[in-house]
């Protein structure tokens, strides 16, 4: 079974990754700290949005993969993919700033969460389905 669509959510995933490292990198030359957070602020808030990117999105986008490996309808593997990166990009966007409005880190957060629990429904569903 080949991947038709996940892979190109997938790269998309991977640029917003690359600038957030970018992002936690250029925070750590601005003041001077290679490890931990040195106590700025700052640093800690890009690091754990970095961070917090990298723990969810590589579980969540395989288990997309893993659906439409299934031959899940491509309807299906399109929305939950746009909803990942949507949920990604704010919560990383809400989290990113000093002065954060708590609801971009919720819907995010909850976004992410329940994309997961949809993704793990429909695995344990599919044999139980007919035309998925």
């Amino acid at each position: 079974m080949h991947l038709n669509i996940t892979p190109y959510y997938a790269a998309i995933l991977a640029l917003l990754f690359i600038s957030l490292s970018v992002k936690t990198i250029k925070t750590r030359r601005e003041h001077k700290v290679a490890i931990g957070d040195g106590g700025e602020k700052s640093i800690l808030r890009a690091s754990r949005v970095h961070a917090n990117f990298s723990e969810y999105v590589p579980f969540t986008i395989l288990l997309i993969a893993m659906l439409e490996m299934q031959t899940y309808s491509q309807w299906i593997i399109h929305g939950l993919c746009i909803a990942l990166v949507t949920a990604r990009a704010i919560h990383a966007y809400g989290v990113s700033q000093a002065n954060e409005d708590f609801r971009f880190r919720i819907f995010g957060t909850a976004t992410t969460i329940n994309i997961i629990g949809v993704c793990a429904f429909l695995l344990l569903a599919k044999p139980f389905l007919i035309d998925a």
